[in-house]
C-alpha cells in the first residue's frame, strides 16, 4: 500500500519524500560553520584557549579555579553591532557628573572575587537617591506597585489603612526622619544579635535628603547602600520602633502594624527585583540572611517563605567561595573577611536547626567546608570596645552553638528520611542522639545556659544569648521524643521474663528528659516576662 500522501492546492509545490532524504544526507555532509571567537572572559583575559565539554556549563579553565564562566565581553561586542554606534550603551546615566552609575555597573553590583555585574531596572534608585527609594517604600498601600519606576505623582490615595499619623509620609523630611529612627532602632536591638553592618560605615553612607552629596572619603566618593539592603533594614526597624505612626498603626490594627507588614513584602519584591536571590555579592549575602528571619516560618501558610532566604544566602556564599578557607585568606580587608566569615557561620547554623525543625535534610554537611569557626582575636574582650560577635565568641556561645548544630544536622539527615516514617529509628540511632545530646549539656549548657540566679548588669547580647541557647538544647529533647512517638523503634526487640528493655529504658530516658525540657522553657519564658529580667532589657 502506498502510504505517501500528496497534498494539490494551486501555485503550492512540495518537495517529494526522496528530495527530503536528498536534503537531509546533503545538510549532513556540510562542512561545520566556522567557529566563533566565543571564549570566556577568564580565558579571554588570560589569552588561552577556552575549552567547554559538550552539556557542561564551564569551560574546563574556570571549572579547575571554581571562576564563573561568563561571555560578558561577548556579548558587549554582539550587543554593539546590533546596535550600531549612534545607541548609547544601556545603564550609563548622563544626567549628573556624579552618578553613581559608571559604565552601567553599579557600586555595589561590584564584586570583591570577579563574579559578574548586575543589570536591573533597579537602577533607577541609584540614578535619584534614597530619596526616591524612600517614596516608593513609604507609599500608600493601594499606591502603584514599588517597581513601576515612572515620574512622580500626586498621591490621590490615603494613608488611612496605617492610621491618623501616616498622612504625614507625604512630606519628604519626615519620611528622612521617621527612616533614621528606624534605622537607630536596628542597630540598637537588631544588630546585636545579627552583627553582619557596620553601624557607623553604614550611616555615613546613608542619603535620606534630597540634593545632598555623599560623604567624601579622601578624595573617593564612598558607594550607595544597595536599595534592598535599607529597605532591609527599615522593614526590621519598623518591627521593634516605638514611632508614634507605628504606634497608631497598631493601636488601629488590633497590635498588628500594617505598615511594617508592607516594609517587609517591599524589601522583599525588591531584593527579588535586584537579583539578589541569583547573584553571588557580599551584600546580596547580608540581605539574604536578614530577610529570612522576617519572613512567616509557619510551614502551613501561605504564601510559605521559609527557608527559601536561607538557601539563597547559603548559595551566594558557596558561589563566592566562602566555605574554602584559600578563598577567605585571598580577602584583604579584614572588615569585610569577618563580616563574611560570621555570615557563613550564621548561615550554616540556620541551615542545621531549620532542617531539624521544618522535618527536611540541611543544605551543608560537615565536609563542605574548612574554614576554621569564627574566633575573636583578644584573650578578654572589652564590652566597650569589641564588637558583638567577639563578645559572644569570647563566652562560648559560637562552638557551643556549631557543636549543638552538628547534632541537629545529624538528626535531620536521619530522622525525616521516608524509610524512617515506614520501618521506624534505628535503636542505636536513638542511643547516638542521647549520646550526644548529654555530652553537650555537660560540656556546655553550665557555660552557655541560663544559670540559676541571673546575673545583676546582664547585657541584651549574654542574656537573650544564653535564654536562646539554653532553650534550643531543651527543644531537641522535645523533637526526639515526638520523633520517636510518631515513628517508634524500627527494631524489634526480645524480652526475657524479668528482664528490663532496653528500648522500654531509652525511649523513658527521653520522655523524662522531654518533660524537663518543656518546663524548662516554660520558665525561660517566664523569667524573661519578670521585672528582674526586663531590667537587663531581656
Amino acid at each position: 500500500m502506498d502510504t505517501t500522501h500528496s497534498f494539490s492546492q494551486p501555485g503550492l509545490v512540495l518537495p517529494t519524500q526522496s528530495l527530503q532524504n536528498q536534503i537531509h544526507e546533503l545538510a549532513k555532509s556540510l562542512p561545520p560553520p566556522r567557529k566563533q571567537n566565543i571564549a570566556c572572559d577568564a580565558c579571554r583575559a588570560r589569552k588561552v584557549k577556552c575549552c567547554k565539554l559538550p552539556g557542561q556549563d564551564k569551560c574546563q579553565h574556570c571549572m579547575s579555579k571554581n571562576y564563573p564562566c561568563t561571555h560578558y565581553v561577548q556579548q558587549a561586542t554582539s550587543e554593539k553591532k546590533r546596535n550600531g554606534p549612534a545607541r548609547r550603551p544601556r545603564g550609563i546615566s548622563t544626567s549628573s557628573s556624579h552618578s553613581p552609575v559608571e559604565n552601567g555597573v553599579f557600586p555595589w553590583s561590584k564584586p570583591t572575587w570577579g563574579i559578574p555585574r548586575i543589570n536591573s531596572h533597579a537602577s533607577h534608585f541609584f540614578q535619584t537617591g534614597t530619596p526616591n527609594l524612600l517614596y516608593h517604600l513609604l507609599a500608600p498601600p493601594d499606591f502603584e506597585p514599588i517597581l513601576t519606576f515612572g515620574p512622580q505623582k500626586f498621591r490621590s490615595s490615603t494613608y488611612a489603612a496605617w492610621g491618623d499619623v501616616a498622612v504625614k509620609l507625604e512630606d519628604e523630611t519626615y519620611r528622612a526622619e521617621f527612616a533614621v529612627d528606624l534605622v537607630e532602632v536596628y542597630f540598637q536591638i537588631v544588630h546585636s544579635r545579627l552583627p553582619l553592618l557596620d553601624p557607623a560605615q553604614f550611616r555615613s553612607r546613608l542619603n535620606f535628603h534630597t540634593g545632598s552629596p555623599r560623604l567624601l572619603l579622601g578624595s573617593k566618593q564612598e558607594d550607595p547602600i544597595h536599595p534592598a539592603l535599607i529597605a532591609t533594614v527599615l522593614a526590621w526597624g519598623a518591627k521593634f520602633s516605638e514611632h508614634p505612626l507605628l504606634v497608631a498603626d497598631r493601636n488601629q490594627n488590633k497590635g498588628q502594624s500594617l505598615l511594617a507588614k508592607a516594609l517587609i513584602d517591599r524589601c522583599r519584591e525588591l531584593a527579588e527585583s535586584t537579583k539578589v536571590h541569583r547573584i553571588p555579592h557580599e551584600d546580596h549575602v547580608v540581605i539574604a540572611l536578614l530577610i529570612e528571619p522576617l519572613q512567616c516560618q509557619d510551614p502551613t501558610v501561605e504564601p510559605g517563605y521559609h527557608g527559601f532566604w536561607l538557601g539563597c544566602a547559603i548559595r551566594n556564599l558557596l558561589g563566592l567561595g566562602i566555605n574554602h578557607k584559600s578563598n577567605m585568606i585571598e580577602i584583604k580587608d579584614q572588615d569585610t573577611r569577618g563580616r563574611m566569615i560570621f555570615a557563613w557561620w550564621m548561615a550554616c547554623l540556620c541551615d542545621a536547626f531549620s532542617s531539624f525543625y521544618y522535618h527536611r535534610k540541611p543544605i551543608l554537611d560537615d565536609d563542605d567546608y574548612d574554614i576554621d569557626f569564627y574566633t575573636a582575636a583578644r584573650d578578654s574582650p572589652d564590652s566597650a570596645n569589641s564588637s558583638s560577635r567577639e563578645q559572644l565568641e569570647f563566652l562560648g556561645y559560637y562552638a557551643a552553638a556549631h557543636e549543638l548544630a552538628r547534632i541537629a544536622r545529624k538528626m535531620a539527615r536521619q530522622l525525616w528520611q521516608p524509610q524512617i516514617d515506614a520501618y521506624g529509628i534505628p535503636f542505636e540511632a536513638v542511643e547516638q542522639y542521647t549520646s550526644d545530646l548529654f555530652q553537650w549539656r555537660d560540656n556546655h549548657l553550665s557555660k552557655v545556659g541560663v544559670p540559676t540566679s541571673l546575673v545583676a548588669g546582664w547585657d541584651f547580647v549574654t542574656a537573650v544569648s544564653a535564654c536562646a541557647s539554653d532553650a534550643q538544647y531543651h527543644v531537641m529533647w522535645i523533637f526526639l521524643f515526638n520523633a520517636l512517638e510518631e515513628h517508634g523503634i524500627q527494631e524489634h526487640e526480645a524480652v526475657s521474663p524479668g528482664q528490663k528493655s532496653r528500648h522500654e529504658s531509652a525511649k523513658q530516658k527521653i520522655f523524662e528528659e522531654a518533660l524537663q525540657a518543656s518546663l524548662r522553657v516554660s520558665a525561660l519564658v517566664r523569667s524573661a516576662l519578670s521585672p528582674a529580667c526586663r531590667g537587663t532589657n531581656m
